[in-house]
């Protein structure tokens, strides 16, 4: 297994900035955030969200993502994918973005999945995305560029088994599984070895980060509320040697995707930490 940074974490980094310190911390791939700044933003202090200064802007010409691949190949780093937000449904989205990453040479994008919020039946939002991913496929197919469903909390993929249901359609050549087992906290938890036995040849990627719990305040009907947080790699409820091992005995040879969002760490010290904690606990499987 391989390590990338999603460079949503490294806000504060030029893309030159973190091509050098993901190699000094012996990173060897990059996933891309590809999200405009917003204009009244472009101010503020460098942050997750807004202001990312490690962002492609999807409005540039194509010839201003030669910056980004340029960062990546000179220091030995490879674009692997192209991280939008991408409303699901939305293939002229969805078609620049792959197009975004056969520039720089990138295998894979994220692709939209539908929030779910109680305000829409679940079975409604998974037959919008089925006909959304028949349409991802076609332009992986014509691309070269995988489209990888995220299994993220508040989403109808929040679980492996659930993200099976929608890839299970397709071909893994072009519709993959990005799976992520800190959101797998937030909800959808299930026994980490159990979804990659079932995903198989689905699984496409893997993001690395950690969270817990802590308890909130009384509901005013008397009971207890909880807060999920963002919690340091090593510090959080994944037992991250346990779902490398688990990661290993499927078989998987892929990019672990540092997306840290704890603030535990500036972000060279968070890829220098991430580097040294990960290669520690892959020498001892």
């Amino acid at each position: 297994m391989k390590l990338s940074v999603f460079t949503v974490v490294t806000p504060d980094l030029s893309p030159e900035e973190l091509a050098q310190a993901a190699k000094e911390a012996g990173i060897e791939g990059i996933e891309w955030r590809y999200k405009e700044i917003p204009a009244e933003a472009r101010e503020e202090t460098p942050s997750f969200w807004r202001r990312n200064l490690c962002s492609i802007d999807p409005q540039s010409p194509e010839e201003a993502l030669d910056r980004f691949a340029k960062a990546a190949s000179g220091n030995g780093l490879q674009s692997i994918a192209v991280m939008p937000y991408l409303t699901p449904g939305d293939l002229e989205g969805t078609e620049k973005a792959m197009q975004a990453a056969r520039r720089l040479g990138a295998s894979a994008i994220r692709v939209g999945v539908p929030a779910y919020d109680r305000s829409k039946n679940y079975n409604d939002l998974f037959e919008e995305e089925l006909r959304y991913l028949q349409g991802v496929e076609e332009l992986a197919r014509q691309y070269g560029v995988k489209g990888l469903v995220e299994t993220h909390h508040h989403t109808i993929a929040p679980s492996a088994g659930l993200a099976h249901r929608l890839v299970s359609r397709f071909h893994p050549d072009f519709i993959g599984v990005l799976l992520d087992p800190g959101n797998m906290i937030h909800e959808g938890y299930e026994n980490f070895r159990l979804g990659l036995e079932l995903l198989g040849p689905y699984l496409a990627h893997v993001h690395v980060k950690n969270t817990g719990w802590r308890q909130g305040s009384r509901r005013e009907n008397g009971t207890q509320s909880w807060h999920a947080y963002w919690a340091p790699v090593s510090g959080g409820i994944v037992d991250w040697k346990q779902v490398l091992a688990d990661l290993a005995a499927a078989g998987y040879d892929g990019y672990l995707g540092l997306e840290d969002f704890s603030g535990t760490f500036g972000s060279r010290e968070l890829l220098r930490v991430y580097g040294e904690e990960m290669r520690s606990l892959l020498a001892g499987l």
